[in-house]
């Protein structure tokens, strides 16, 4: 075998990633933990799903910067899943109230959606903001 081709096969390797292992585990814990009712699981899954998101995206090169991509996911993951919670109860506090209370778990599984927005929204701007800081002087 050619040296060219060695070094082919070698570049080649080293671009697997493993970020789709990732996407994949977060969607399967995050579920996991709706269906067991655990909602920290649920929305710490779906946290990993969005950054495993940001990961790919920002490795691939579409992003310079991973903060502003988890920052416009997790206003999507709160805006789906106020209207999963919406469309199911409606605007009034007490509808929602009495799904919560009736364990009906589309609710449930709408109120994870939004905590897991709220998280990944802390957490880009948290990183964004240690980023942007750049080191101590």
């Amino acid at each position: 075998m050619a040296r060219e081709e060695r070094e082919t096969e070698t570049s080649a390797a080293a671009k697997v990633s493993s970020w789709p292992l990732f996407v994949a585990l977060g969607l399967a814990v995050g579920e996991v933990g709706v269906v067991m009712a655990i909602y920290p699981l649920a929305i710490g899954g779906l946290v990993l799903f969005a950054g495993s998101i940001t990961g790919i995206l920002t490795e691939a090169g579409y992003t310079e910067r991973p903060w502003r991509t988890l920052t416009a996911l997790s206003g999507v993951f709160v805006a789906l899943g106020l209207i999963v919670v919406v469309t199911r109860t409606g605007t009034s506090v007490g509808a929602i109230e009495s799904a919560l209370a009736s364990t009906d778990t589309i609710v449930l599984r709408g109120f994870s959606i939004v905590g897991a927005g709220i998280v990944a929204l802390a957490a880009s701007i948290a990183g964004g903001s240690v980023t942007d800081a750049g080191p101590a002087a």
